[in-house]
């Protein structure tokens, strides 16, 4: 009896520290899915976006930039949508609304919101949600474009 009693234990311990590394790397697929990095430009951030797009993930990216903004005085925000595609997309009448309040949200922070790596389907995927056209939408092809056109705005060049 005592041997079940122990074996049992042992399990339940076993099953708490494996929980606790599933969490861990539940924390770190966050922190990969969506890296903040500093960008060349001052008060400026990049984010790569990879893998499924869901509402829970987009919210998570969310609540992150606007910590990232918080914390670090952050003045623009890059988001780099090369690497979603349509199939990694849930709910694609949903994503055009978050983006809308991604936006709206940032902009409250003091933010720009720079959007980049639009593709054809993606967009049209977008204008099929309902995405509100604003005038405060900045978007470009590239990375590299989204980067000249800030630079340009504040007056720095490469050297």
């Amino acid at each position: 009896m005592k041997k079940d009693s122990e074996d049992v234990e042992a399990l339940r311990e076993e099953i708490r520290a494996l929980k606790e590394e599933l969490a861990e790397y539940k924390q770190l697929v966050k922190d990969v899915s969506a890296p903040i990095i500093p960008s060349i430009i001052p008060e400026t951030i990049l984010v790569p976006l990879t893998g499924k797009m869901s509402q829970e993930r987009f919210e998570g990216i969310v609540s992150a930039l606007m910590d990232a903004c918080y914390k670090n005085g952050v003045e623009t925000v890059i988001i780099d949508f090369t690497a979603i595609s349509r199939n990694k997309m849930e709910e694609t009448e949903l994503l055009g609304q978050l983006i809308d309040q991604l936006v709206d949200s940032l902009n409250l922070m003091g933010a720009d919101t720079f959007f980049v790596g639009f593709t054809p389907e993606f967009t049209q995927e977008l204008m099929r949600s309902g995405i509100r056209i604003r005038p405060d939408l900045n978007t470009f092809l590239t990375f590299r474009q989204a980067l000249q056109f800030l630079m340009k705005k504040k007056g720095m060049s490469f050297a």
